[in-house]
């Protein structure tokens, strides 16, 4: 009898749910390799993708930098400041589609992806032609903020032939959403990659042999922009052959306008940085400046890849319902971008004026790089870590305060620390990069 009650007293104490080994029986190394490469099997074609995209740019300023220093000044600003703009807005926009996309493919709604690809196409096309004036007017609102008139009037010349390119991106985003939904990274890759070989070539073909001037310099990125959205367009309209999707075309057209302004707060206040740092220098200081701004954003390509590649990671893990795994992977994230930025930095300074000589021969502009390698080392430093954060952020479903603390460093403290530095003292381009890296580390 007593036995019996004993056996129902140790019955009473037996737990629910039977216990797991914790993670943390394993192995910090296994968990750290296993964590890695979950995560650059995300960001790895992210990244790649980026760069190429990136990198149309960064061949185009090299070609025009050894045409002349005005050359450059006018192709550094459309790219790095107008097409920055028109680059923001509408990926702002596009991020929308990644949101709506995902959901369907999780829910096995495949027509629906194909329904809401459409609909970002139009509102996309739509918002790129309200954005027209900004290229049709660049030259007078360029004079506005204080550019030489002949610097200005370059710049709106080849603001005008870059029209096609601020066009694709429309088309081009959204293809880029749909497939990255899906997890399909490696097809933008590839077509990206493509690209850009193209890109080289034909950047070669009119600069050195046509010698067709800055006008060309500008064709030959309006067709390296064009040609990646051709590559995926024909992939595209492949899988919609294969698949039998053409009936979606039957579908009704809308928007997801609450999304799209969310994430476009959050894109555009990113890329307002470079814009303020047109209204602090002259030409020759232009020209200093954009080397660095364009090596600035060539490496924070990476970072961005990560940003995508810590949402995803962490979202996962949250639906999971593993708090601990979401933790252990924004470790793992953030650590490999800080030591990705440590190699950027020591490179640039280390090397500072033979990363210049790939954008200008002019020898006051390599010396000027030369001056900004430490702060644009430390900026770059700081970039590396807050996309991961804001990745983090994204992934825990908190877009909105992203959006707004975006915004709110940028119009806030950014903006008024840049003029007070800038023009009111007399600290000239240095404050520029200064200003940078003080924006990305209030962030």
């Amino acid at each position: 009898m007593g036995m019996r009650e004993e056996q129902e007293e140790d019955d009473g104490h037996q737990p629910l749910l039977v216990s797991i080994p914790d993670e943390e029986d394993e192995s910090l190394i296994r968990r750290t390799l296993l964590e890695s490469k979950k995560i650059w099997q995300i960001a790895g074609p992210s990244i790649f993708s980026r760069l190429a995209m990136f990198s149309l740019t960064v061949i185009t300023q090299s070609f025009a930098g050894h045409l002349s220093d005005r050359d450059l000044a006018a192709i550094s600003i459309v790219t790095t400041v107008i097409i920055s703009i028109s680059f923001g807005f509408l990926l702002g926009m596009a991020n929308a589609l990644e949101t709506l996309c995902g959901q369907a493919y999780g829910a096995e709604q495949y027509h629906m992806m194909g329904i809401y690809m459409q609909r970002s196409w139009v509102v996309l096309f739509l918002s790129s032609i309200l954005m027209l004036p900004l290229f049709l007017f660049a030259t007078p609102i360029l004079k506005v903020t204080g550019q030489s008139t002949a610097v200005a009037e370059l710049s709106g010349l080849v603001a005008m032939w870059l029209i096609p390119m601020h066009l694709s991106f429309a088309f081009q985003f959204t293809l880029i959403r749909f497939l990255q939904c899906q997890l399909k990274t490696a097809v933008f890759a590839w077509t990206s990659g493509v690209a850009l070989a193209l890109h080289v070539f034909v950047s070669w073909l009119f600069v050195y042999k046509l010698m067709v001037g800055i006008v060309g310099t500008a064709l030959t990125l309006d067709f390296g922009g064009c040609q990646s959205w051709d590559c995926l367009g024909t992939l595209f309209v492949a899988g919609v052959l294969i698949l039998g999707l053409v009936s979606l075309i039957k579908r009704l057209w809308g928007c997801g306008s609450s999304l799209n302004s969310l994430w476009l707060l959050g894109s555009c206040s990113r890329w307002k940085i470079f814009i303020i740092e047109l209204l602090f220098c002259l030409l020759t200081l232009i020209s200093s400046l954009f080397d660095g701004i364009t090596f600035f954003g060539w490496e924070s390509m990476i970072p961005l890849g990560f940003f995508a590649a810590t949402g995803g990671r962490v979202a996962n893990e949250l639906g999971a319902g593993n708090a601990k795994g979401a933790k252990f992977a924004t470790t793992v994230s953030v650590l490999t971008s800080l030591v990705v930025g440590i190699f950027f930095c020591s490179m640039i300074i280390a090397l500072p004026d033979k990363l210049a000589m790939i954008f200008s021969s002019s020898i006051s502009v390599i010396a000027m790089v030369d001056e900004l390698a430490v702060l644009l080392a430390s900026t770059i430093l700081l970039n590396c870590i807050q996309p991961v954060l804001s990745g983090v952020a994204v992934g825990s479903g908190w877009q909105a305060m992203v959006a707004f603390i975006n915004v709110g460093s940028y119009n806030f403290v950014g903006v008024p620390l840049g003029v007070v530095l800038g023009w009111l003292l007399p600290f000239g381009i240095k404050v520029c990069v200064l200003y940078a890296s003080k924006y990305f580390l209030l962030l």
